[in-house]
């Protein structure tokens, strides 16, 4: 749910900063006071198109910040845990939009691309009104609501794992025929490359050891000069092992009668003698490595060559010659086993197919079925939304020649809002308010199956009234209980049903010269007086608070 809103210089409000409650919240104000200006903010947050127009006159820049608290398995979470944004705590967006320009976001205080945005935001909340129903107006949502309205998640991603199955073994029979043709119209060139390659017989990474052991051997004679000095520095008459060796035998007879005196003295020599015959075996050691054939060497480079030739005519690199080399043969196999493999592959492409078929069938008829029950759902809200004369049906087209991952249906929601019209799409309905009351309808009807958590409802009451009005809050409240709502409305009864109730306003500042929109959470005595001013208009009269009075009293 939506827990905080903070609103700086966007339009006309200043600095904003108000709470939410998780139920039914209604914001309530003049016309014109600026409920417009706090869905453009929300809007913009939720990835709506920056524009430097809703910059407030002289400043520099316009934050919407918006707080969100979920479940630790909300897709946008999960969503977010795959692009490796830190999701601890709660969710927080901040929507930066520049008076010159260009906007920024981010999430949890790290940059987010705006589609990444529009992702996370859609899974968070939803704005529905006269001309802004884009979840349910959006054709390609509605299968995934009658979806969720039937319960068919676990049938939705059978099918969707059977179709990448068959998917798949499609694709690996394209590419074998596709081999099989390409190898049967090279065969004597894929022959005579297997031959070459075969006595070739290159192997990964063998570029490079051929490269060092050639660069080394080149390099050899300089590495035995400095070996040939280190040994005769070792030989030489200040360091000889033979005095050495004689010194610590004189040492070591007279070592008793010194007390003790000679056994470090003797020690060191001893250290130094092993050190020196050390260094002398590993000298030995390091010129016999260094030591080579010239003809060794003639023989790498006439390899690195070789292979770096190959790899010139097969263009690639010398170190995937040896995946050529398999690519070539597998081609060649392909020729000569007789077809099994292509029949193999058809074979499970069959399997694949025949399974995905049915199972997505056996979905097909499960919605229509639902189909059904939504239609009958929603018709029975109607009448009291002043819609008694409409209809509504949800037209599921199974086309199998157009298979994907959701199955072999289209689904679209239709409605005739005149007795004698025929049915046309959701999204053709001419009049905004029945356009609005249809989608409340079917909102009730889903509930939270298929929606954000949070759906915002901007003045769907337009135009309507007394029962109307009081049967579209009775549905908002319904909604509340397992979703979030908020709603910009005008209607007496839509505010007298809410759980939080906010007024707009705008008022004056700086001695008249700007004005600014305020929001402030009433108390109960002040939404008294707003629910009463809604009721009489600008006057409010005693009559205006005992209706106010009785509405209240009869939502509480």
């Amino acid at each position: 749910m939506l827990t905080a809103l903070s609103i700086r210089d966007i339009v006309l409000i200043e600095k904003l900063d108000i709470a939410l409650e998780p139920n039914l919240t209604v914001l309530t104000g003049e016309t014109g006071a600026g409920k417009s200006i706090l869905l453009d903010a929300l809007g913009l947050a939720l990835g709506a198109r920056g524009d430097s127009s809703l910059v407030r006159a002289g400043a520099e820049r316009g934050v919407v910040t918006a707080a969100f608290t979920l479940s630790p398995s909300h897709p946008a979470l999960l969503l977010l845990r795959e692009q490796g944004i830190d999701t601890e705590g709660e969710l927080v967006i901040r929507r930066i939009q520049n008076a010159d320009g260009p906007s920024r976001a981010a999430i949890n205080d790290q940059p987010v691309s705006l589609n990444l945005l529009r992702q996370i935001a859609g899974a968070l909340a939803e704005i529905h009104g006269q001309h802004a129903d884009r979840a349910l107006v959006d054709v390609t949502a509605h299968r995934h609501l009658l979806d969720a309205f039937a319960g068919l998640e676990a049938e939705c991603a059978e099918v969707a794992a059977l179709w990448s199955r068959a998917a798949a073994a499609d694709e690996a029979l394209r590419s074998h025929r596709e081999r099989m043709t390409r190898a049967e119209t090279e065969r004597d060139y894929l022959e005579h490359a297997a031959a070459e390659l075969k006595a070739l017989a290159p192997l990964a990474g063998e570029e490079a050891l051929l490269a060092d052991a050639r660069q080394l051997m080149m390099s050899s004679e300089q590495f035995a000069t400095a070996l040939t000095e280190a040994e005769e520095a070792l030989a030489g008459d200040g360091t000889s092992v033979a005095r050495l060796n004689a010194a610590l035998r004189k040492l070591e007879r007279r070592r008793e009668q010194a007390g003790g005196r000679l056994d470090a003295v003797c020690a060191a020599l001893d250290r130094v003698l092993a050190e020196i015959t050390e260094a002398e075996r590993t000298l030995a050691d390091a010129h016999v490595s260094f030591r080579f054939d010239p003809r060794e060497l003639e023989a790498s480079e006439e390899r690195l060559f070789a292979l770096r030739a190959a790899a010139r005519k097969y263009k690639c690199t010398v170190d995937t010659l040896a995946d050529v080399r398999e690519r070539i043969n597998r081609d060649l196999e392909a020729l000569g086993d007789g077809g099994r493999e292509l029949a193999a592959l058809e074979k499970e492409f069959a399997r694949a197919r025949a399974a995905f078929d049915a199972a997505a069938e056996t979905l097909s008829t499960r919605r229509r079925k639902a189909a059904r029950a939504l239609d009958k759902a929603v018709m029975a809200e109607l009448p009291p939304l002043k819609l008694e004369r409409a209809r509504f049906a949800t037209a599921v087209e199974t086309d199998a020649g157009k298979p994907g991952p959701h199955g072999i249906d289209r689904v679209e929601f239709m409605v005739a809002a005149n007795p004698g019209t025929p049915l046309a799409p959701l999204m053709k309905v001419a009049s905004g308010g029945e356009l609005a009351r249809f989608m409340l309808a079917l909102k009730v009807i889903l509930a939270a199956r298929g929606s954000a958590p949070t759906l915002i409802f901007d003045e769907i009451d337009t135009g309507v009234g007394g029962a109307v009005a009081d049967a579209i809050g009775a549905r908002l409240a319904r909604l509340a209980e397992h979703l979030q709502v908020l709603a910009v409305t005008h209607s007496p009864q839509v505010a007298a049903r809410a759980g939080q109730h906010m007024l707009i306003s705008k008022m004056e500042e700086v001695a008249g010269k700007r004005m600014v929109t305020r929001v402030q959470a009433l108390s109960a005595q002040s939404r008294r007086e707003e629910v009463a001013r809604m009721l009489s208009g600008a006057k409010v009269t005693e009559a205006a608070r005992a209706q106010a009075d009785e509405l209240l009293r009869g939502r509480a």
